[in-house]
């Protein structure tokens, strides 16, 4: 054993002495996941070099000076023994030890990885296990700002929030107790966006929110652009709320009502095509909003009886009524194979011990909120979902963008919902159903099934960015992203990446070299290469290979057998046209999709391509630098501090930057000297003011501040904004960190209906 494996027990963080990992009193052996290791004859723990990088810098437990205090194996056995005490409740504490060996076997052999949240907290201090939350609004100050305040304890735990604004008068609606008029839902966004950016700075993950409106609200054209800038709302996903009788309207070319949600009346009407038109010109653009299908979500409402679902979690794949939470996981299918079959017998054990993990993170989970627990309590949803889709396919031969795919997907999540119902039913017997059963769908009066059932809902698909570096796995149900690609790791180094299915065939078939696999990284996808054998260019798809088409019956099929909803991305070349994305909504609604998420390859103009062979340009000298210019210099306050930054002309237009920090030395402001000195060159090399501002501007550092009513979210983007205001450029930025990762500066990925980077872990969405 190594000497990392011989440490102390870990203290956990907990309120009452954890008997399996407090000090032992005299006499007694320690009891730690060595020791267990040891006795049980448990297998090592199999990780990636990134895997273990990610859980050193996101989720493992730390010291003051940022060490770890625990190892991976620690962490996964903290997580096992907390989510096991969940049995107390209702069997004895050799049932909990028991249960607490089968939750670390199920972690540890990357079958199954719960959501963030709870390999973050289980068994410390703070103790919040979910990752989705659903905050209602209603339309007085008291609520919008009771709302804000519930927001902020929500993230300051680690989880994500969803609103729908759709209660909320609109703009310049009559306010009676002021004899004014309202502002409406879009600006007091804002005020949310704001707190969010505030509390998040102190927290593990980002928090994230996901900003809802219906199509009927007399608002609606002004929330549908309300993201064209992408340096407003950067905390907020937004979806446009559809509803069929719209989905009509637009099919058949007529207007639709706008209803006032203060008295519910008919306040004018719009022609249905040419709002949905703008939906789909906005998404085409920068891939906001995204849409969900209203009428669609509330008839797999699984508790009618308790009120009609307006929103979903940041990402969402999870719609959830006001007050209640989620937790989530997802089963990895990369290890459900067995040769080249898919091993039903123990895919069925994981889903049922992981059932058995989901509901017990309800009992074990520190609610930030009491009007949160209760509302879980009563309905005990979980959401089970799958993560390796893509890695199975190519494991069974099977094409992603193939008819034996979407067969795939129906029988496996199929297979999936059908097992998780029997055991949450089985729960529900020997422990009791959830409170709200009676009057749910499930419920036998209602025409549902079995007369037990322990969780409202079973299986949610989310997005998995982190967890499946963890489980070195392809992300939910996405293709893979890359064959190839550049990592980047500590002190600017490089690695190559290579898929290890692609390595293992492309070895087992002689064709496998360093060099080829370079050539690759400059595309991602060897669908080009043609000297590969036809087979192999065949099953190793990666998105961008895939049409659109393929991307939503995937979704589709897995939404048939899923009781909540897809976390995905359906990803669109450069080239695509409005009319694709429109045909694409079109589709997801009539295959029963409950929401689509779009991204259009480089529609945010700042995104790091770095899968695709760089294009050849000449390259020019810059002109020298004149002998005497004229500028201004202005003061610019930072997050690290007060900045001069200094913009000179010449006789052919702007020529230099200067930027300085108040104090001298140091890190800072070195990188603010390499920066001014890039821009001059560039702007003596005749590069556009504007395309150098669109570069820097939105570049963001750990330390916002808010300058004369506007955010200065890193040096950078101060030097950036100065330019803007005294070149007169105008220039809006389109969202630099939705390309570059803000923490590592690696390439990004548009996946799940979120924005992750593989090197580091980062992920946009909490």
């Amino acid at each position: 054993m190594t000497d990392e494996g011989k440490r102390a027990p870990v203290q956990l963080e907990i309120d009452q002495p954890d008997p399996a990992t407090a000090s032992p009193t005299p006499g007694d052996a320690p009891v730690t996941i060595w020791s267990v290791m040891k006795e049980r004859q448990l297998p090592e723990l199999v990780l990636s070099a990134n895997a273990r990088l990610v859980l050193k810098k996101r989720y493992l437990r730390k010291n003051d000076q940022g060490e770890p205090l625990e190892t991976p194996e620690e962490m996964f056995w903290r997580v096992a023994k907390t989510i096991a005490d969940g049995d107390l409740a209702h069997d004895g504490p050799e049932r909990a030890e028991a249960t607490a060996i089968k939750f670390y076997r199920l972690m540890a052999s990357l079958d199954f990885v719960p959501n963030s949240p709870t390999l973050m907290n289980a068994g410390r201090r703070l103790g919040q296990l979910s990752a989705c939350f659903v905050l209602p609004v209603e339309d007085s100050i008291e609520s919008i700002f009771e709302a804000i305040k519930h927001a902020a304890m929500i993230h300051k735990s680690g989880g994500g929030t969803g609103f729908a604004f759709s209660r909320i008068r609109p703009e310049s609606d009559q306010v009676l107790s002021t004899q004014g008029v309202a502002s409406g839902p879009v600006s007091f966004m804002t005020v949310f966006d704001t707190a969010t950016e505030t509390i998040k700075q102190g927290g593990t993950r980002r928090g994230a929110n996901m900003g809802i409106l219906r199509v009927d609200h007399p608002d609606i054209e002004r929330f549908i652009t309300c993201k064209t800038d992408n340096d407003r709302l950067t905390n907020f996903n937004i979806s446009v709320a559809l509803t069929d009788a719209f989905m009509r309207a637009v099919e058949n070319d007529g207007d639709y009502d706008l209803i006032n949600p203060r008295n519910r009346q008919r306040s004018s009407n719009l022609p249905a095509r040419r709002v949905f038109n703008r939906i789909v010109q906005s998404a085409w653009k920068n891939g906001e909003p995204g849409v969900i299908f209203l009428d669609t979500i509330n008839r797999g409402n699984p508790t009618p009886h308790l009120g009609e679902i307006e929103s979903t979690n940041p990402c969402g794949e999870q719609p959830l009524l006001p007050y209640e939470s989620c937790n989530l996981g997802s089963i990895n299918l990369a290890n459900m194979v067995a040769g080249d079959r898919i091993d039903y017998d123990h895919l069925k054990r994981v889903v049922w011990d992981a059932v058995h993990f989901l509901d017990n993170v309800i009992e074990k989970n520190r609610y930030p909120l009491t009007r949160i627990k209760e509302q879980t309590l009563a309905n005990r949803k979980i959401g089970l979902g799958v993560m390796g889709f893509a890695d199975l396919l190519i494991a069974t031969g099977v094409a992603y963008n193939s008819e034996a795919a979407v067969t795939t997907a129906e029988a496996v999540m199929a297979f999936i919902q059908q097992e998780s119902k029997a055991a949450s039913a089985e729960l529900g017997k020997q422990r009791g159903n959830f409170p709200a059963f009676v009057g749910s769908v499930h419920d036998p009066a209602n025409g549902g099934g079995s007369p037990y059932m322990r969780n409202a809902t079973t299986t949610t698909i989310a997005p998995t960015g982190t967890i499946s570096i963890i489980a070195n796995c392809s992300s939910g149900v996405e293709p893979v992203f890359a064959i190839s690609f550049i990592r980047k790791v500590l002190d600017n180094q490089e690695l190559l990446e290579v898929h290890p299915l692609f390595r293992k065939t492309a070895e087992a078939q002689g064709f496998y070299s360093e060099e080829l696999m370079k050539r690759v990284a400059e595309k991602g996808s060897i669908a080009s290469f043609k000297e590969l054998p036809d087979e192999v260019r065949r099953v190793f798809v990666v998105a961008h290979d895939v049409d659109p088409e393929w991307h939503i019956r995937i979704q589709a099929a897995f939404q048939h057998h899923t009781d909540n909803a897809i976390s995905k991305t359906i990803n669109f070349p450069h080239s695509a046209t409005a009319e694709d994305v429109a045909n694409a909504y079109l589709m997801a609604y009539r295959l029963g999709c409950k929401g689509l998420t779009i991204y259009r390859d480089g529609s945010r103009e700042t995104q790091v391509l770095n899968i695709q062979k760089k294009p050849q340009y000449p390259q020019v000298e810059p002109r020298p630098r004149p002998d005497r210019t004229v500028g201004i210099t202005e003061k610019a306050n930072t997050g690290c501090g007060n900045m001069y930054v200094t913009l000179n002309r010449d006789d052919y237009g702007f020529c230099e930057v200067f930027a300085q920090m108040g104090k001298a030395g140091g890190c800072a402001s070195s990188q603010i000297e390499a920066t001014a000195r890039l821009i001059s060159l560039a702007l003596r090399a005749g590069v556009k003011i504007e395309a150098i501002i669109r570069q820097l501007m939105g570049i963001r550092c750990p330390s916002p501040i808010w300058q004369n009513g506007e955010q200065v979210v890193s040096c950078t983007d101060a030097i950036a904004k100065t330019l803007n205001r005294h070149a007169n450029a105008h220039v809006t930025t389109v969202g630099s960190e939705m390309g570059a990762c803000p923490d590592c500066g690696s390439a990004v990925e548009h996946e799940g209906g979120c924005m992750v980077c593989r090197s580091c872990g980062f992920s946009r969405c909490a």
